[in-house]
């Protein structure tokens, strides 16, 4: 009987994963056309969607030093059925940026001693295809750049075709802008900097040459040295080459299931229900818009399958929290800090309207950070954003799923702590009250009065978005619901959908809310109708077909808010 394949969340090795029977989502398909496109090839994606597994996987099929267990590496992978011209043929070359950093007065010399490191373990690997007296003058220098001119020069002489992976390739140099600024980053990209340096040394000197990391600021300023880069990033052919589709994840579902590690009545399609609007939906090519699927998480999705897996259930938190540390990072890249007034505002109108219409640049040089324009595509990079339709010959960009929306509402949040006064503690007994018995007001009054008086020394914010950005930021910390804006009922869209979240708590209330705000100047004169259309709006809403799967048997609650200016005036459930 063949051993149940083990999950393999956190392992990022491939001979480890085949080795040791993990659990693995085929990728192989992909190297032939990797092998189809340009010799030098850059390809971005956010933290989390497999990036270190693939390149492992890429180390172990064209390595000449472990061609011998191709078949026991690759059996049962497409890849095997389908080998390639390349396989086996190359010497390798892997480098990890993300193991470079430190004092930055140092950061020259740790370069040079990481990429001298890596380079030593290369020539241990081959050291028997190479001259002795080369082998010699190799171990005896120290210097990365003289390494580098000895097996160039040897490679070439001896016809040995050579292939250089680099991980993270932006990692540190994102450091170093963000922590001492775009002069120092400058200094090391530009002219005689080293980082500049290694990679002219690298142009000309490699066969074939694949590199990734989850911006496109270090490629821009590399390219005049470094000309021969092709960006797949928004390839459709490489949409899906990482994270998992739908089918990934229902045959690992089956697999498990089947293997008897998940209950006997699980239902896999409701699992892949529930994971969707938490890690799915991304979309890295606007072509990709005409097929239905979506990419996953993949991190993500195994976080979910081990959670469950451990206790019969889906994990009381969708989140993993691992990847907290994720969020610290990406805060740093962005500088959120440090946004101006045009930059925070995007993060705000994303947050609040849930998408922006934008264009997306292939790369761009570290000045251009602090560009208005330029910020909707760094956040597309890091997978804050992703592709939802065009608008002539623009992109709809939109949050892709819950995961990624409570980092949004979590900036917001950590804006509004300061001035608002709201104690979290107090307000999920609110929030616990809300779901079991039906004690709506106290909770949104509590987020009123907070909004009031975040105004009164803020006052730039008031506007009905705003209102909404702030009740959405705050509602996101409730278990006990999804809280879902603009959700389509009756050709409309209500404000808020508070949909219980049955999975972990028996709510008994769910509730449709919508938000009305009128000036100061003009609520004397308009509140009466504005309050009218907005009965008739809720009414309409709870009428829809959808609503009565959504409440799933609980209580419907219809609450309209109506504020003048920043202060809520009318508060009614109707």
């Amino acid at each position: 009987m063949e051993e149940i394949k083990q999950v393999p969340y956190g392992v990022s090795d491939f001979v480890t994963v085949r080795e040791q029977n993990l659990y693995y989502v085929d990728k192989t398909m992909y190297l032939s056309l990797l092998e189809q496109q340009p010799r030098n090839v850059f390809y971005i994606r956010p933290r989390r969607f497999g990036k270190s597994l693939f390149i492992s996987m890429m180390r172990a099929y064209y390595d000449k030093a472990m061609a011998a267990n191709f078949d026991s590496l690759f059996g049962g992978l497409w890849v095997h059925e389908h080998p390639t011209p390349l396989r086996g043929r190359y010497q390798m070359l892997y480098l990890d940026f993300s193991q470079v950093g430190g004092d930055i007065d140092r950061l020259s010399e740790r370069f040079n001693d990481y990429c001298s490191l890596m380079l030593d373990d290369f020539m241990h690997s081959y050291r028997d295809e190479y001259p002795d007296e080369t082998v010699k003058a190799f171990f005896e220098t120290r210097q990365m750049a003289d390494k580098l001119d000895l097996i160039r020069n040897s490679a070439v002489r001896l016809r040995i075709p050579l292939y250089l992976i680099i991980d993270e390739y932006d990692n540190f140099t994102n450091i170093v802008l963000n922590e001492n600024g775009e002069e120092v980053y400058h200094a090391i990209t530009h002219a005689s900097g080293f980082y500049r340096d290694v990679f002219k040394k690298f142009k000309g000197m490699f066969e074939r040459i694949f590199m990734t990391g989850v911006s496109p600021v270090t490629l821009d300023d590399l390219t005049s040295g470094f000309n021969i880069g092709w960006h797949l990033s928004m390839n459709p052919k490489f949409d899906k080459m990482l994270g998992f589709s739908t089918e990934d994840v229902r045959s690992m579902l089956l697999y498990y299931k089947e293997a008897g590690m998940l209950p006997s009545e699980s239902d896999v399609e409701a699992i892949i229900a529930e994971m969707k609007p938490w890690y799915d939906n991304y979309c890295f090519a606007k072509e990709c818009l005409k097929q239905e699927e979506r990419v996953f998480n993949c991190d993500m999705v195994l976080y979910y399958l081990r959670q469950y897996m451990d206790s019969g259930h889906s994990p009381e938190r969708m989140v993993d929290p691992n990847t907290k540390t994720d969020y610290n990072k990406l805060k740093k890249l962005l500088r959120l800090d440090r946004l101006d007034g045009d930059r925070r505002g995007v993060i705000r109108r994303i947050a609040e309207e849930g998408q922006l219409i934008a264009g997306v640049e292939e790369s761009f040089p570290a000045r251009d950070l602090t560009n208005p324009d330029i910020f909707p595509s760094l956040l597309f990079y890091y997978g804050m954003l992703t592709i939802k339709g065009t608008y002539g010959s623009q992109l709809v960009l939109c949050i892709p799923n819950n995961n990624v929306r409570k980092q949004y509402y979590e900036y917001l949040l950590e804006n509004y702590s300061e001035y608002s006064g709201i104690q979290i503690s107090s307000l999920l007994t609110l929030f616990t009250r809300m779901s079991f018995d039906g004690q709506w007001r106290e909770a949104l009054q509590y987020i009123a009065d907070a909004y009031r008086n975040l105004s009164s020394v803020r006052d730039s914010i008031e506007g009905e978005r705003s209102i909404q950005g702030f009740f959405m930021a705050y509602l996101s910390l409730n278990d006990y619901y999804i809280t879902a804006p603009e959700v389509e009922l009756n050709h409309g869209y209500c404000d808020f959908f508070l949909l219980p979240n049955l999975t972990h708590y028996q709510s008994r209330h769910s509730y449709i809310v919508e938000l009305k705000y009128l000036p100061k100047k003009d609520f004397d004169s308009k509140a009466e109708e504005q309050w009218r259309q907005a009965v008739e709006q809720i009414d309409g809403y709870a009428r829809a077909p959808r609503v009565d799967a959504l409440r799933q048997g609980t209580q419907l609650h219809k609450i309209v808010m109506q504020f003048s200016g920043w202060d809520l005036v009318r508060m009614e459930e109707v």
